[in-house]
Order: C-alpha cells, then sequence, then structure tokens
C-alpha cells in the first residue's frame, strides 16, 4: 500500500467526480446549445443517450478490469471520455452531439466502474470509513455541482467549454494515476474470455428498461403498448442474461457474487432505492424553491447545500464509527428510517412553507443519504472476494444509476400529471426550471400554476418515502458480518465467500 493513500485516491476520485459532473452539467446549458445547434426535439436524447451508454458500459469495463489490469482499463475509459469530451465540444449538429454523448458515455461508465472496484482494491472495508469523507465529497459534489458548473462554465465561456473543461482536468488524471497507482494484478484462472452473449443480452436489456423509464409517462402513456412491449422485451432479455451467466466460463456478472451472501443484494437494494431519493431531490426541490418559493435560478444549486453538508457530516461520523469499532448495520438502518422520514416531510411542503423548514427537511434527507450510500458500498464490497471486486463494484454502480434513470421516469410522469396546460416543463425537458414560462402567466394562471407544483412535488415525495420503506426493509435484514482489513482478514474473506479458497486482503 502506498505510504500515503489520500494522495492516490486523489487522482482516482478525481475521475469519478468528473464522470459525475458531466451526467448534471449538460442540462443547465442545454437552452443555449439548442439556440446554436437547433434540434429542440432531440434535445433529451443528449441526456439520455449518455447516460443509456453509461450504463451499458458500466459492467463491461468492470469484468474487463477483473479479467486483464484494473489500472490499464481505469486509464482507458478516462482516455475514451476525453476524446469524446473535445468531439462533443466541436459538434456541428445536435445529431453528431448526441453520437458524442453516446462515446462520452462509454467511457464514463468505465470510469465510474473503474475507480469503486480501485477505492474496493486499495482501501480494505475494514480501513474504509478512514477515507470515506473524501468519497462522499466527491459524490455529494458531483451530484449537486453539476448545475452550479454547468452554469458558470457556459454563462462566461460558453456552452462547448462545458466539454473542453474536462481535457485539462482529465489529463492531470491521467498523469497521477498513471505514476501514483499500483495495484495488484488479477489472478486469472485459465485462459480470459470475454462473456459476448452477456455483453449483448444485458446490454440489451438496460437499453430496453432506460428508454422505457425516459419514455414512460412524457412520449408514452405509462400502460401503451410500446412501454409495455419494451417491459416485456427487457425481461426476456433479462432472462436470457441469466441463463447465459449460469454456463459460461467467464460470466460479465459472476453468480457467485449474488448469491454468495445475502448482504449483497440487499446492498443492491438500498443502493437502488437511494438513486431513486437522491435524483429526485436533486431535480425537483430546485423547481419546488424557484417556483413556489420565488427562490433565484441562478442560484438554484446553492440551495441544496442543506442537503449537501449533512450528507458529508453524516458519512464522515459513520466512517469514523466503523473504522474503530468495525460495527455498521446500524448506519444503513438508520439511514434508511431518515430517508423514509425526510421524503415524508418534504411531501408536507406547500405553497405557504417557509425556506428554512426546506432546508431542515432537506438535511434530513442528506442525512440518510450520508449514512447510506457510501456504507452500502462498503457493505457490498465486503459481501464479495478480491477476485470479483470489479464486477461488484459496477453492479452497485449500475444499481444506482437505474434506480436514478427509474424514479426521473417515475417522478417527471407524477409531475407532468399535477401541472395542469404544461405551464412548465419538468427537469431535462427543456426550458430548464420551468419559473420563466411561470413569469409569462397572468396573476391567476400563476396562482394555479404555483399550486399545481407545489401538488406535484408532494406527489414527487410522498412515492419517494415509500419507496424508501423499501431501503429500511433491506438494512433491517443485513447481516453485520466482519469487514477485512484488520489481522485475521484471510478467515474474514473466506467468511465473505463460503466454500472459496481463503485469499489476502486487498491491501497489506
Amino acid at each position: 500500500m502506498p505510504r500515503n493513500v489520500r494522495w492516490v485516491l486523489l487522482g482516482v476520485l478525481l475521475a469519478l467526480l468528473l464522470s459525475l459532473l458531466d451526467g448534471m452539467i449538460v442540462g443547465t446549458a442545454m437552452p443555449t446549445v439548442v439556440a446554436d445547434l437547433g434540434g429542440l426535439d432531440h434535445m433529451a436524447w443528449v441526456v439520455t443517450g449518455y447516460t443509456l451508454a453509461t450504463a451499458c458500459s458500466t459492467p463491461v469495463w468492470g469484468k474487463l478490469g477483473d479479467l486483464f489490469d484494473r489500472k490499464a482499463m481505469f486509464l482507458a475509459s478516462i482516455g475514451l471520455f476525453l476524446a469524446a469530451s473535445v468531439l462533443c465540444g466541436a459538434a456541428p449538429s445536435m445529431g453528431w452531439l448526441i453520437a458524442f454523448r453516446v462515446l462520452q458515455g462509454l467511457g464514463a461508465g468505465g470510469m465510474g466502474a473503474g475507480a469503486f472496484a480501485l477505492i474496493g482494491v486499495l482501501l480494505p472495508p475494514r480501513e474504509r470509513g478512514r477515507y470515506q469523507g473524501m468519497v462522499a465529497a466527491v459524490m455529494a459534489v458531483g451530484q449537486l455541482g453539476g448545475p452550479l458548473v454547468g452554469g458558470f462554465v457556459t454563462g462566461h465561456l460558453g456552452w462547448r467549454w462545458a466539454f473542453y473543461i474536462n481535457v485539462p482536468v482529465g489529463l492531470v488524471c491521467v498523469a497521477w494515476c498513471w505514476i501514483t497507482l499500483r495495484v495488484p494484478a488479477p489472478s486469472r484462472r485459465g485462459g480470459a474470455t470475454i462473456d459476448g452473449w452477456g455483453i449483448a443480452f444485458l446490454t440489451g436489456a438496460i437499453s430496453t428498461f432506460v428508454m422505457a423509464a425516459t419514455w414512460a409517462g412524457s412520449t408514452y402513456a405509462w400502460g401503451s403498448w410500446q412501454i409495455v412491449g419494451l417491459g416485456a422485451v427487457a425481461l426476456g432479455l433479462l432472462a436470457a442474461f441469466v441463463a447465459t451467466e449460469r454456463r459460461v466460463a467467464e460470466p460479465l456478472m459472476p453468480p457467485r457474487v449474488y448469491r454468495g451472501h445475502r448482504n449483497f443484494p440487499l446492498a443492491a437494494v438500498l443502493l437502488t432505492v437511494t438513486g431513486v431519493t437522491l435524483f429526485g431531490a436533486t431535480l425537483y426541490l430546485p423547481l419546488y424553491q424557484q417556483v413556489v418559493q420565488s427562490a433565484s435560478a441562478s442560484h438554484s444549486g446553492l440551495l441544496l447545500l442543506p442537503m449537501m453538508i449533512a450528507t458529508l457530516v453524516t458519512s464522515n461520523i459513520a466512517g469514523r464509527v466503523m473504522t474503530a469499532t468495525g460495527r455498521y448495520k446500524v448506519f444503513p438502518v438508520t439511514g434508511a428510517l431518515l430517508l423514509v422520514v425526510g421524503m415524508g416531510l418534504l411531501s408536507t411542503m406547500g405553497t405557504d412553507t417557509s425556506r428554512l423548514a426546506t432546508s431542515a427537511y432537506m438535511a434530513v434527507v442528506g442525512a440518510g443519504t450520508g449514512l447510506t450510500l457510501q456504507m452500502s458500498n462498503t457493505i457490498a464490497q465486503n459481501a464479495v472476494r478480491l477476485r470479483d471486486m470489479g464486477s461488484a463494484s459496477a453492479a452497485t454502480h449500475l444499481f444506482r444509476n437505474l434506480g436514478g434513470s427509474l424514479g426521473i421516469a417515475v417522478f417527471a410522469s407524477l409531475f407532468a400529471g399535477s401541472v395542469a396546460g404544461g405551464a412548465a416543463l419538468a427537469p431535462g425537458e427543456g426550458g430548464g426550471s420551468g419559473s420563466g414560462g411561470a413569469a409569462a402567466l397572468s396573476s391567476t394562471a400563476h396562482a394555479a400554476y404555483v399550486a399545481d407544483v407545489a401538488h406535484a412535488t408532494h406527489l414527487i415525495f410522498l412515492t419517494g418515502a415509500l419507496i424508501a420503506l423499501a431501503a429500511l426493509l433491506a438494512a433491517v435484514f443485513i447481516e453485520e458480518v466482519p469487514l477485512r482489513g484488520k489481522p485475521g482478514a484471510k478467515a474474514e474473506d473466506a467468511a465473505a465467500d463460503p466454500g472459496a479458497k481463503p485469499e489476502g486482503a486487498a491491501v497489506a
């Protein structure tokens, strides 16, 4: 292990930050992009294409890291991301921008999967708490800082620099990781083979799922034959994928990861639900505050600071306690409970709720996220062996992103059904927050519009609270097995994978 692993982590986390920021930064720049390139009808695919490519490529990059060289795969994904960023910045039309965003999403999938796998290899779970604050800070800034960065860069440098800015930062990241990153080579068991059919079936299943989640409630009704058909195709491809994974020599997502210990699928449920609540809060809280509470759109990102600060504080505390005591079950249970309570409190907001009350409710959700998100990753990685760290880390990253995609689709449908006449657009559907459209309404229409938005956010956050109950149920059933990383790690590692031969901890 390096003398100061924090310096190594900085390079890894910088890549993770780039991939997270780029998923959120473009939304702020889209009105300017459309004004320059046109293509309003296809604007949503600038975001959807990136999300879809990221989701589909994440498990593939994770498995390649397990089979070959994690460092090489990580650096290759950063290189692809940077090349695509340059192409996005130089895009001459909306069609080319969408194509280059898909390419950029492929790189981002490897950056996210590689970062979490490297964290799992560099930091044994028992020692993870010492560095959890760094990871939580990057996750919080990546999720909540995108609109701020996007607005600043677009307003001062132009929308193309929202992509070009990745290049100098990414080059520093590549140089940093090239020099400082040292990870053990994966132990290949015979000749490495690629699970081609598994990749094809899983990519198809994820693609149809994301498209159904994106179109449901907006382009097509939830019960339409298009959405039902996409759902049936997704289930069929998923069944084919599961059947394939049971018989190939090197499965893309090894079944032993899911059946080895119950903590892994339970952690996956926690991450999926946290993705739903986190994406819902970050998208619709600024909208509520701008429309209902008349907050300034230019400072919308700052409105989420109470949630970000609470996430950082609770994640730090939980990490330090986990490292000192080895106990951790109390944190996901408490965190899931806080998510239920926080989303429930947000659902009580109306047209007369104060900003102070909203900030307090956001802090409760942030505290729940801080206790749940990173702890769930640690629990999942502690439940698998080092040889499957890439596949397991990619799976957890995928579950969180798919949870976010499903949450966005459900919440957008609720919003569209509650806001009469389409006076405002849901986030990601053009026009930003919709506050500009509200300003042009008459006083009577504006009052009705504000009431509709308040009712829509009530339904969104109430649904989030109900979904968060699934996370609470999963957290209750988590088994507090010993964390790897202290003396006796070999025995603990074997306990994480019953029936397997003991293997040394990731870091001596």
